[in-house]
């Protein structure tokens, strides 16, 4: 708590009072509130990466004839990823209100750790189903929870988590796709160069065999925004690639992010805190995991709010 005051104190004594608040409420706007800000951001990033493939990797790749096949596959991931990017920003994610309150407080059972029975919402006024939570940024409550998702401006839930883990798997796809035809294309012109074979000389005239440091420099003078495309989609799918391991194990053990991150919490507790409330909290079994192909099966067809599961 100190470190942040003098944090904030010396921030004050460089930065104007009127640009720290406008920082803030900046801020705010972004990441506690709804708006379609990271929505455009992330079409025009597609869009950016999609032109430089479209316009410089696709037709030379024709050129050297590779498969039309494989140089279309982008596009049909494309036209998938959108869909269910449209569906994960608009469809209800599970919202709680008086009408179905009774309904989905039937669904899932009260583990009487993380989720306690008859505890209420105090924003929404209403009682609190297992496994639900009221998202601050939306301000309302949702039906097994998982998190707010700024790119898609949407609470992800019960029931748009299906389409949410399509879209984040099709995301992964294209951008690993995008990256292995622009290898395969600089590696292809690299060896019909023949430059493989070749000298330089360096900054003090010595003649020196081509080594991998000189072909990438050399390739980045050359195609400098493929390059630097290429660089942005394996960053991106390594990003993917981990956040969509994270969510298939989340799905696999019938968890989700905001129980996942509760029972860490509760853990890492009981090694500070001896409370035999906390140690309580500490013993924390996951009771909604029936099996990796049931909880599979929850994700891509929610229990309902009139089927309760066995």
């Amino acid at each position: 708590m100190a470190s942040t005051c003098r944090r904030n104190s010396v921030f004050s004594r460089f930065i104007p009072g009127w640009l720290q608040r406008a920082m803030q409420r900046a801020f705010h706007h972004l990441f506690h509130s709804r708006n379609c800000i990271f929505i455009i951001l992330h079409l025009a990033l597609e869009g950016a990466v999609y032109s430089e493939y479209t316009w410089e990797i696709f037709r030379y790749c024709l050129e050297l004839e590779f498969s039309l096949y494989h140089l279309l596959l982008p596009y049909l991931l494309l036209i998938i990823n959108l869909f269910f990017f449209f569906l994960s920003c608009t469809t209800n994610p599970g919202i709680i209100t008086k009408s179905n309150e009774a309904s989905f407080l039937q669904v899932y059972e009260y583990d009487e750790v993380i989720f306690l029975k008859n505890m209420k919402c105090p924003t929404c006024d209403l009682r609190k189903p297992a496994r639900s939570k009221h998202c601050s940024v939306c301000n309302r409550c949702v039906h097994r929870f998982d998190h707010h998702c700024i790119w898609v401006n949407n609470c992800i839930g019960a029931l748009n988590a299906r389409y949410f883990l399509i879209y984040l798997l099709t995301l992964t796809a294209m951008a690993a796709n995008i990256a292995i035809i622009t290898t395969a294309f600089l590696i292809h012109l690299v060896l019909i160069s023949g430059m493989t074979l070749g000298t330089y000389f360096d900054d003090h005239g010595q003649e020196q065999p081509v080594d991998i440091a000189f072909l990438i420099q050399y390739l980045f003078l050359t195609f400098p925004r493929i390059v630097f495309m290429l660089g942005f989609v394996i960053v991106l799918c390594l990003l993917l690639g981990g956040y969509v391991c994270f969510t298939l194990y989340l799905a696999v053990t019938n968890q989700t992010s905001n129980e996942w991150y509760k029972s860490s919490r509760a853990k890492c507790h009981r090694c500070h805190n001896s409370d035999p409330v906390q140690d309580k909290t500490s013993a924390y079994k996951n009771i909604y995991a029936k099996g990796a192909w049931t909880n599979l099966q929850e994700i891509f067809k929610p229990i309902t709010d009139y089927e309760k599961k066995k």
